[in-house]
C-alpha cells in the first residue's frame, strides 16, 4: 500500500538476516546488501509510498506493480518473500456465486459466511486456486532454500465461518444494503450481483493447498488470536466502520455509486453498535513459513 507498516516488516527481515550473519562470525565487510521490491497493483499510489521511505534505511528499494497471482520476477531471483494481510483477497468473485442458475448463487447476500454450503465451497475453492497460483509463480522466482513468510487473517480449524469477526461484520454490511434496497435507494438486483471477494482460511485448508502445490515445505504454521480492544462499543464500532470502508469503498463505489456511501456506513455503524459482533466475533491471524524445496 503506502506504508508505514510495510517498512516495519522490511526492517525486521533485514535485521534478522544481519543478526544471523553476525552470529555466525562474519565481519562487517562480508555482510550482504539488500534489494527490496515493494509489490502492489498498478493502481497503488507508489509515489506516496516512496516519499515515506525511512531516510536512514540500510536497503535499496524498487516498486514492482502487478498481481501477485501471476509472475512478477525472473527465475531464481528472490531469497525472501513477505506477504501480510493480502492473500485473503481473491482474484475474482467465484463465477458460480454470480450465476443465477447455480446452487451457489448468493441471492440477498454480499458474502459467503451465512450462505449455503455450495456458496461456501465456491469461495473455498477459489481461495485454494488463487493460493496455488501464487505459490506456483513464487516457486519459479524464489531460490531453492528461499523463504515465504505469509500472514493472513483466518480462523481456527474448528471455528465456523459465522463466528469470524470480519464475516459477521460483512453480513451486517449486507443487511444494510438490503435495507436500502427495500427503501428503494438501490435495486435488489444490484445487491444480488455484489459479492465481497475475500475468504478466511483455516490452517488445515492452507496446509492442504501448500501440500498439493508441492514446491514448498511448510516449516511453521500458527493460528494466532488477536487481542480484543478495550475501547467502548461506540469506539469499536466507529473503528470497524472506518476500517471496512477503507478496504471496500472502491468496490462499493464502482458497483453502487458514491452517493450511497455515507448513508450506508452511518447505518452500518449503528447496526454494529447494537449487534453482538464484539462479544461473539473471533479474530485470528494465520502465520506460515514456507521453504522452497530443492529441485
Amino acid at each position: 500500500s503506502v506504508g508505514p507498516n510495510t517498512f516495519v516488516a522490511v526492517q525486521n527481515i533485514v535485521e534478522a538476516v544481519l543478526n544471523k550473519y553476525q552470529s555466525q562470525g562474519h565481519d562487517h565487510s562480508r555482510l550482504p546488501e539488500f534489494q527490496v521490491f515493494l509489490n502492489d497493483h498498478a493502481l497503488n499510489d507508489f509515489n506516496t509510498l516512496f516519499k515515506s521511505l525511512p531516510p536512514n534505511r540500510n536497503y535499496y528499494v524498487a516498486g514492482m506493480p502487478g498481481s501477485f497471482h501471476g509472475r512478477l520476477f525472473p527465475n531464481d531471483f528472490l531469497h525472501i518473500v513477505h506477504t501480510s494481510y493480502a492473500l485473503q483477497w481473491l482474484s475474482q468473485v467465484p463465477k458460480e456465486v454470480e450465476d443465477v442458475s447455480s446452487p451457489a448463487w448468493n441471492k440477498g447476500r454480499i458474502y459467503y459466511s451465512s450462505a449455503g454450503d455450495q456458496t461456501v465451497k465456491a469461495y473455498a475453492d477459489q481461495f485454494a486456486e488463487d493460493l496455488d497460483c501464487f505459490l506456483h509463480a513464487r516457486a519459479q522466482e524464489v531460490v531453492c532454500g528461499g523463504l515465504i513468510i505469509l500472514m493472513v487473517p483466518g480462523r481456527t480449524d474448528t471455528s465456523p465461518h459465522t463466528r469470524v469477526f470480519s464475516n459477521i461484520s460483512y453480513d451486517i454490511l449486507g443487511s444494510c444494503l438490503m435495507d436500502m434496497a427495500k427503501m428503494g435507494i438501490i435495486s435488489e438486483e444490484k445487491v444480488d450481483s455484489f459479492n465481497i471477494p475475500i475468504y478466511f482460511s483455516s490452517p488445515q485448508e492452507l496446509e492442504a493447498t501448500v501440500e498439493r502445490n508441492g514446491y514448498f515445505n511448510l516449516e511453521r504454521l500458527e493460528c494466532l488470536p488477536l487481542e480484543k480492544s478495550q475501547d467502548t462499543i461506540p469506539q469499536k464500532a466507529r473503528a470497524v466502520s472506518y476500517h471496512i470502508r477503507a478496504g471496500l469503498e472502491f468496490l462499493l463505489k464502482e458497483h453502487f455509486g458514491h452517493e450511497i456511501l455515507d448513508e450506508l456506513f452511518d447505518s452500518f455503524n449503528e447496526k454494529l453498535e447494537k449487534s453482538e459482533v464484539f462479544q461473539l466475533g473471533l479474530t485470528y491471524s494465520l502465520l506460515a513459513l514456507l521453504k522452497r524445496k530443492e529441485t
